[in-house]
């Protein structure tokens, strides 16, 4: 009896029919993927162009990661009706989202810039008056802020010269004070980012088919080549890299889908983002 009424519902399923409906999400779906394989080479070209007029410490990573986002925007809100070429509306968007995170960044920048120059400024008018290097409770006293406060200054502003207990000179309990993290990386907002990061990471590593989620670990995680990759999957080098783009749109893709719009919101680099694909034990 239970065979056959799972016999029957197997039959009822396999009969179901596709409705109009859900063959245009499909078609619509298989679009969006061409249009986003295809200009692939014009997000990094951007990305290129707009890198060579930075600083040397801007990531060119960092910006096709986020031309990639700005490309999948173009994909999903794109309205044919406007009659608008889509590649003039995706290089409007991928030039934008790519733009957007540069201001967020600089905006950002701007800010820790000031916060060091307050506290350098105050360090360095102490250590006149005083003649000896200030402790934290008087840096903190001269900024008319708490000492809880100038701590989370501190963490935010890793290059401020108070930023070991070492420095210091003043009361003898300022002397054995930890040292605050000198790694953006290691500061506790950096690592509750990546800890979210890497269960993000994980999901979206398992909405992948297995070949790209192997191309991928093999390639980011376990640092090999894609022709050592391509004789692991009994295919060419060039084989591999067509899968290791379409991977790495799909791993983008579903990312967007957990909400994730932005790597800067990460502190990661997107070509470093496959090793951290497993959350990390605690």
């Amino acid at each position: 009896m239970i065979e056959k009424i799972g016999s029957d519902r197997k039959s009822q399923v396999e009969e179901k029919p596709i409705t109009v409906e859900g063959k245009e999400a499909r078609s619509d779906y298989t679009e969006r993927n061409r249009l986003v394989l295809q200009y692939l080479p014009l997000v990094k070209a951007i990305a290129i162009r707009i890198h060579d007029n930075l600083p040397v410490n801007v990531n060119l990573d960092d910006l096709i990661g986020e031309g990639i986002m700005g490309l999948l925007d173009a994909t999903q809100k794109y309205d044919q009706g406007k009659k608008v070429p889509f590649g003039f509306y995706a290089k409007y968007r991928i030039q934008g989202a790519i733009l957007d995170s540069l201001r967020q960044l600089d905006w950002a920048s701007r800010d820790m810039r000031r916060q060091r120059k307050q506290i350098d400024n105050a360090v360095e008018k102490l250590t006149v008056k005083l003649q000896e290097n200030p402790s934290e409770a008087e840096v903190a006293e001269e900024l008319g802020i708490s000492l809880k406060e100038l701590h989370q200054k501190i963490l935010h502003v890793p290059t401020s010269p108070i930023m070991s207990a070492s420095t210091y000179g003043g009361a003898p309990e300022d002397s054995d004070a930890p040292d605050y993290p000198s790694s953006s990386s290691e500061q506790p907002d950096a690592i509750f980012a990546n800890e979210q990061l890497r269960s993000k990471l994980a999901e979206a590593m398992k909405t992948l088919a297995p070949r790209y989620q192997t191309v991928l670990t093999h390639y980011y995680h376990d640092e090999m080549t894609m022709r050592e990759i391509g004789n692991i999957l009994g295919t060419n080098e060039s084989r591999v890299s067509q899968l290791h783009k379409v991977a790495l749109v799909k791993l983008y893709e579903a990312l967007r889908n957990l909400g994730v719009t932005s790597f800067k919101d990460f502190d990661l680099e997107p070509h470093k983002i496959t090793k951290f694909s497993q959350p990390r034990k605690i």
